[in-house]
């Protein structure tokens, strides 16, 4: 019987040490089964607090600095080129606007998976399109009714640009320059936390706006400083012997690069800071074009996800393409 009442007493005396944790915001961990009791989680799941802490074993926790209230992803379409200035085939060989559909069901199916990990925080999709056809048009609004998530489907006058946009460009490249003018015009004058900055031709996994939101704030807060995050772990940073920090972020591990394309997430406090520098590539196309993002780069960390978070579907052979180890096929086949 002395037995029992010393079992009871070390049960209550455990669960009154459980709720002492939890007031002070303090985590404990139960490595006997593997679980965390003040969280009430196995630590095989999310750990981490939105807004208020990031959670990492055995590192322990982070105080989240930097919450993310809201994010609003610019995605910029046109179906009517296959690659801008080229006669090159995408992975899978298929026209154009399969990509641009297959892109968007995939940010929709990532943002509903967020939406479960940050109930607080707004999303809204904002498509500017060139260039499209009726047709196009109609089946990529079809896509966005299927989603509850706020939305809106912008066709850009490219005409508008002619005054602005420096130089005599293809039709392509004229349409690209003043498509991403365009979305910067739109962030510029948007109330968000962060803006994502998205090509028609990245199929993101599952989970991708979820980790790049828990890695955003786990990171700007770690910096004390706003930061540019990729989805995609391009084939081409492996071509140069450069330096590179490695750090953990929610379930990916992120490196630090010097370079990148024009699909990229950041705040909208660093846009409004770096304004003139990234107007710059919807004023004039210099090579590289991205230039003023990588000059941004060497005063904020910009980091790239290993694995990657999201496949740029271009030739198999680009450097620029198709992410190292990820199963391409299977996402493509789940995007249809």
């Amino acid at each position: 019987m002395k037995k029992i009442e010393n079992t009871k007493k070390s049960s209550f005396l455990k669960r009154i040490f459980i709720k002492i944790c939890r007031l002070l915001g303090y985590e404990i961990i139960n490595q006997s089964d593997f679980s965390s009791p003040t969280l009430n989680k196995s630590l095989s799941e999310t750990l981490s607090i939105p807004g208020k802490k990031s959670v990492t074993i055995p590192l322990g926790q982070i105080n989240i600095k930097r919450k993310v209230n809201s994010l609003k992803i610019i995605l910029r379409t046109c179906t009517s080129e296959l690659i801008m200035d080229q006669n090159k085939k995408r992975i899978f060989d298929c026209e154009k606007n399969e990509y641009t559909f297959r892109t968007l069901k995939s940010l929709i199916n990532s943002i509903n998976i967020a939406k479960k990990n940050f109930p607080n925080s707004n999303f809204e999709i904002i498509i500017t399109d060139t260039n499209s056809s009726e047709k196009d048009l109609a089946k990529i609004r079809e896509i966005l009714r299927s989603s509850d998530t706020k939305n809106d489907l912008i066709s850009i006058e490219v005409e508008k640009f002619k005054d602005k946009i420096k130089g005599h460009y293809s039709k392509a490249k004229f349409s690209n320059m003043a498509n991403f003018y365009n979305s910067l015009l739109i962030a510029k004058n948007e109330n968000a936390d962060l803006i994502y900055f998205v090509e028609d031709d990245y199929l993101h996994t599952p989970n991708a706006i979820t980790e790049m939101i828990f890695s955003y704030e786990k990171f700007s807060s770690f910096f004390s400083d706003e930061i540019i995050l990729l989805p995609s772990d391009y084939p081409y940073l492996y071509t140069k012997d450069e330096d590179t920090k490695i750090y953990l972020g929610e379930k990916y591990h992120w490196r630090t690069v010097s370079e990148s394309l024009v699909t990229f997430m950041t705040s909208k406090n660093l846009i409004d800071k770096y304004f003139n520098e990234l107007e710059k590539m919807g004023l004039e196309w210099k090579d590289p074009w991205e230039q003023p993002l990588h000059n941004i780069y060497k005063s904020h960390s910009c980091l790239s996800p290993i694995p990657s978070l999201a496949i740029h579907c271009a030739n198999i052979n680009s450097i620029f393409g198709v992410s190292p180890m990820i199963d391409v096929k299977n996402l493509w086949e789940k995007n249809k």
